[in-house]
């Protein structure tokens, strides 16, 4: 008898913020594994903010999703069935794989994981690719010195609460944005940011004028928007903004419009530059061992918003978009064995 699971497929392009009726949950067979490949059964499903760029059908640095498939990202899975000379049964993996409970994968496509040093979700957050982002953006664009102001955007997600504590790590005055209380003492309290400014609550200008009386050396964008026209007044001489991501704008059906960054820059001689984590695929083990290494010795965390349900994997993706995670948004399919 043919085994069957569910899968999420997108079904239509999004106007604005995505809704429900873009998807659909599809009931489809599960695959056997031929030679050099494996079987996995979905234990955690990221979801990720830049995941909604890619149900436009526009051109970027990764390919739009096909209507009528499943939709894809990081993923931590275990082998149930193996066909691959370098995967066992029972080893954790990790990959871009669908958002369906099990997948036929070839082993070129997963790499395993080591539970022991880290639970197995923390691979999608802190030791996987939003950790890596935060590492290679900050420590090789922004280049943060002792006593140096940074100010860190979506300071209390996945990436924004790595960039900060690196920061700190090297020295640095840190001061988080965020977009709630809880996060505001989290990010004072838990992780120790030097301040912390709910945006939702104040002036953003006059908080971040307040925050920052030295000026600002470095600013981590991942919000775009008021907050990172707030930014750049308050620009330092030879400021750096790594530019990681803008979800302020991602649902806009129409062009975000702003201050014009050209008269800021020059006048501050600051380097402004966008990137994905892709662009350093050949240091992933560079950017892993010393995050782990943080890791271990105590000097940095993590937090995770955990979703529990294979069928809850819409409704996690979507609160991204209403600022309701803490740290990494993560769904929980199924128990590792």
């Amino acid at each position: 008898m043919t085994r069957l699971q569910q899968q999420i497929k997108l079904i239509k392009r999004p106007s604005g913020t995505p809704t429900k009726e873009d998807f659909e949950f599809a009931e489809v067979p599960i695959g056997e594994p031929a030679e050099g490949e494996v079987l996995i059964r979905t234990n955690y499903i990221s979801v990720d903010p830049y995941l909604r760029g890619r149900m436009n059908n526009v051109k970027s640095y990764v390919p739009p999703f096909e209507l009528d498939s499943v939709i894809t990202s990081a993923v931590i899975g275990q082998v149930i069935e193996s066909k691959s000379a370098h995967f066992e049964k029972n080893d954790v993996v990790t990959g871009a794989l669908g958002w369906q409970e099990y997948t036929v994968v070839d082993q070129s496509g997963i790499r395993k994981i080591d539970t022991k040093l880290a639970p197995a979700s923390a691979y999608l957050s802190v030791l996987g690719m939003t950790g890596l982002t935060a590492y290679f953006g900050l420590l090789d664009i922004a280049e943060p010195k002792e006593g140096e102001t940074v100010v860190v955007s979506g300071a209390a997600g996945a990436v924004g609460s790595v960039v900060g504590q690196i920061a700190k790590i090297k020295g640095a005055y840190v001061v988080g944005i965020a977009g709630s209380n809880e996060k505001i003492e989290y990010l004072k309290n838990e992780l120790g940011f030097d301040a912390a400014i709910n945006y939702k609550t104040v002036d953003i200008k006059t908080a971040l004028a307040n925050a920052c009386p030295n000026g600002i050396d470095v600013y981590y964008e991942n919000v775009g928007g008021e907050i990172g026209d707030a930014v750049l007044p308050l620009l330092n001489k030879f400021a750096r903004i790594p530019v990681c991501g803008a979800i302020s704008s991602y649902n806009n059906q129409e062009a975000d419009i702003g201050l014009r960054v050209q008269g800021y820059l020059i006048k501050s001689s600051a380097l402004m530059k966008g990137f994905t984590v892709g662009d350093y695929a050949s240091r992933f083990k560079e950017g892993s061992e010393a995050l782990a290494g943080w890791l271990q010795a105590g000097k940095i965390q993590y937090e995770e918003t955990i979703t529990e349900g294979f069928d809850q994997t819409i409704d996690a993706f979507l609160d991204l978009f209403q600022g309701a995670n803490l740290g990494k948004a993560v769904v929980k399919v199924s128990d590792i064995e």
